[in-house]
């Protein structure tokens, strides 16, 4: 059973890393660092270093404040096209480093996989709400995205079973969204 929730818990922080690549690194960081429910085998225990700590910490607070500004968030998300997918692999390695439940190599196209398809359906919805709403849903899409990958983040550590849960919760509530949005637009008068 623990590689299983070994598996599920690398699955769900790399999906994170496909909503923000910097929340999942540094959720699974802290808590190997500052708790015991993480524990990291080398080579991957350097995520919980101060300093890499730290250069995570400002990555993760330049995103934040970056992802809400409709220039920047679409120069972001192009660059997160490889950091992303990057972080994906690096959390599933980490999160499945004490178990190896999973073939490392395995393992980092997993989390590669998930980060990126995750990263794509957010950066195809970003240019559908700046041009439906001018800009004005990005901050707030944004945030929506930040606080889901904050939570699956924790839930992929303490819950494994809910962040999957989580994780198809938001895709339905993603795809309705987008699916009202398309609806509108075909039938506004000014189509």
């Amino acid at each position: 059973m623990t590689g299983l929730l070994s598996i599920l818990s690398a699955f769900g922080l790399s999906t994170a890393a496909g909503l923000n690549a910097y929340i999942p690194l540094l959720t699974i960081g802290l808590l190997a660092r500052y708790t015991d429910l993480v524990r990291l085998n080398a080579p991957y225990d350097v995520v919980a270093h101060p300093v890499f700590l730290l250069v995570v910490a400002v990555l993760t607070l330049l995103d934040l404040i970056g992802d809400k500004i409709p220039a920047v968030d679409h120069a972001l998300h192009l660059a997160g096209m490889v950091i992303s997918p990057a972080a994906g692999a690096i959390v599933f390695l980490a999160a499945n480093s004490s178990t190896g439940a999973v073939d490392p190599v395995l393992a980092a196209v997993c989390g590669i996989l998930a980060a990126g398809a995750t990263h794509i359906g957010r950066s195809a919805v970003r240019p559908v709400a700046t041009a439906t709403t001018g800009g004005t849903a990005n901050p707030v899409i944004s945030a929506i995205e930040d606080v889901t990958s904050l939570l699956v983040s924790f839930l992929a550590v303490v819950a494994p079973v809910l962040a999957v849960a989580a994780l198809a919760l938001f895709v339905i509530v993603a795809v309705r969204g987008i699916r009202r949005i398309q609806h509108r637009r075909r039938t506004s008068p000014h189509s």
